[in-house]
């Protein structure tokens, strides 16, 4: 197999200055109850699960108490089979916080959204994709699920004022379609502000580790991420990286949060680029990431999460801070080049998309687990912050798994 070259340099990127107590995102789970059995979930779908308006409540007071947020992402489970997701929306907004609904769309009709977005909801995050086995619709690949993609930026577009990400979930057999993905996304920026790729992860129940919780050694196939089958090879941001410039080679990252054992990790990888719709102009350097949160966290005291789409409209004004960015400044340059050729261009509306790209957790040789340094999905486990995507562990038996090399 050939060697996924490790081209990017971390130390070249912007560093998120996102911390524990300082970030721009939480993550709630009102309910564990879903209407899709995913493949990879990292959680149980437990129907009848719905927790009560007074301990949701509880909960975003506690989470405040713990952290300094821009929003809180509702998950689950799926947060839309809550009979009470609109008074949740309104608990969270209340608090002065961005509420970001984070589904797979299936039961979000017009009149729901109106309703959440009168409570105060400023975004949503849907995840479509192949694992899924979406009812009623027939995906051999990615780009298949295109038109269910384009339908719910539709609707918000028509709503207004919401913003509108999408993610999916990556592995061997999908890695090739992430430039496809990636231009489905170009040719919708008007409607379409944030393309997510999250990078498929299971535990093989391989010989080379014994799993302990506390002092007993785990049947780990309680876990729901986990498999007795020989699992492919577990992708990185790299590999995604060296996918993506295979077709759009300009593709350039400009920000990142290492892991928590492994410093030159990526671990939540992000770019930003500028275009029209199907044309992208460039992409933004570390400097516009890192004056962009620095100036949001100096005015609000908080770093930014979800930006309204008024603010993803206004790419133009952006390169007023050309001086200061090699990455506006080449993007500035193409820009004008493209007007040149056809003045009547210069009348189109430039508009700003981020792409991120997740790498979940890592068990390192020695059987260290490499989290997301600084993780943005923390939740809450008995009052206390912890990682969202290893919560069962915690649910089924009171602490943290780890990993014990039989080696």
């Amino acid at each position: 197999m050939k060697p996924i070259a490790r081209e990017i340099d971390h130390r070249q990127l912007y560093r998120l200055p996102w911390s524990l107590p300082d970030n721009p995102i939480g993550w709630m789970e009102p309910t564990y109850a879903c209407n899709f059995s995913c493949d990879g979930c990292y959680r149980l779908n437990v129907q009848d699960s719905h927790k009560p308006l007074d301990e949701v409540e509880g909960e975003v007071k506690r989470f405040l108490e713990l952290r300094n947020v821009d929003g809180i992402s509702i998950a689950g489970g799926d947060p839309l089979m809550h009979p009470d997701i609109v008074d949740i929306v309104r608990i969270i907004a209340s608090n002065g916080i961005k509420p970001i609904i984070n589904t797979n769309g299936a039961l979000l009709t017009r009149e729901l959204l109106r309703d959440l977005k009168q409570a105060g909801a400023t975004g949503f995050t849907f995840h479509v994709d192949t694992t899924q086995n979406r009812p009623g619709v027939e995906a051999v690949c990615e780009m298949d699920l295109n038109d269910v993609r384009q339908e719910f930026a539709e609707m918000l577009a028509a709503e207004g004022g919401l913003a509108c990400a999408f993610n999916s979930t990556i592995h061997e057999g999908t890695l090739g379609e992430t430039p496809d993905l990636l231009a489905w996304a170009a040719e919708h920026i008007d409607i379409v502000h944030l393309m997510v790729f999250i990078l498929f992860r299971t535990v093989s129940l391989s010989d080379d580790f014994d799993y302990i919780a506390g002092s007993t050694r785990l049947d780990t196939d309680l876990m729901p991420y986990t498999t007795t089958l020989p699992s492919d090879r577990n992708l990185t941001s790299r590999d995604v990286v060296e996918e993506i410039r295979k077709v759009h080679p300009e593709f350039s990252p400009c920000a990142y949060l290492n892991g928590s054992e492994d410093p030159s990790s990526l671990k939540w990888l992000m770019a930003g680029r500028i275009g029209t719709r199907g044309k992208i102009h460039g992409y933004v350097g570390p400097k516009f990431m890192e004056l962009a949160q620095s100036f949001h966290h100096l005015k609000s005291g908080r770093y930014l999460a979800y930006s309204h789409p008024r603010v993803n409209r206004r790419a133009r004004s952006m390169f007023f801070l050309s001086p200061f960015d090699s990455g506006l400044r080449g993007t500035a340059t193409a820009y004008l080049r493209n007007i040149l050729t056809n003045p009547q261009k210069m009348f189109g509306r430039l508009r700003y998309q981020s792409v991120m790209i997740i790498q979940p957790v890592d068990i390192l040789e020695d059987g260290r687990q490499d989290m997301c340094d600084s993780c943005p999905d923390m939740t809450l486990w008995n009052g206390r912050l912890v990682w969202s995507c290893r919560m069962e562990e915690l649910n089924l038996f009171g602490c943290w798994v780890h990993c014990i090399p039989r080696k």
